[in-house]
């Protein structure tokens, strides 16, 4: 009987805390159009973790932002003209 009563405990208390929902995002789908849709935090986490992902295939471990800058106007004056392209494929194409 007292499990009983523990376990119904746990069980309202953990029902009685709010959940978020969570969200994933495959980032190999993203398109230059999505991307340059996306509302601002969004689009700074998106182009964070871009950086950091290419940073690490080149296995670079610091950040130069004179780059940074300069590949972010480059990619997104690609997407501008190729809005169906994943925004990979414009880093890739891009960003050195």
């Amino acid at each position: 009987m007292r499990k009983m009563l523990i376990l119904a405990a746990a069980m309202a208390a953990f029902s009685a805390v709010p959940t978020k929902a969570q969200v994933s995002l495959d980032m190999s789908l993203i398109t230059c159009k999505q991307y340059m849709e996306s509302p601002p935090e969004r689009k700074e986490l998106i182009g964070n973790w871009m950086r950091g992902y290419f940073s690490a295939t080149k296995n670079l471990t610091t950040v130069d932002m004179r780059y940074v800058k300069r590949n972010n106007a480059k990619v997104l004056g690609y997407c501008k003209s190729h809005k169906n392209v994943t925004l990979f494929k414009a880093v890739e194409k891009n960003a050195r």
